[in-house]
């Protein structure tokens, strides 16, 4: 799975579900191979698609678009 794929996968996922998602739900819904998302991926969701991660229960990310959370 190249970036871009990685990148439009997420962006459209996050932009049906306002509520957000954790990385596990993301990783079990779209069907991603990876364990964790790589951190150099992962600034780069935050620079270009507006990705935002807030605490969530336990150790858990709630990822979240910044355009989203402005509405």
């Amino acid at each position: 799975m190249t970036y871009a794929e990685f990148r439009t996968r997420i962006q459209r996922h996050l932009e049906k579900q306002s509520s957000g998602a954790t990385w596990q739900e993301l990783r079990d819904t779209l069907k991603l191979p990876y364990a964790r998302p790589c951190p150099e991926w992962t600034r780069r969701l935050e620079e270009e698609i507006g990705l935002v991660r807030h605490k969530g229960q336990g150790r858990s990310l709630h990822w979240t678009l910044a355009s989203l959370n402005q509405a």
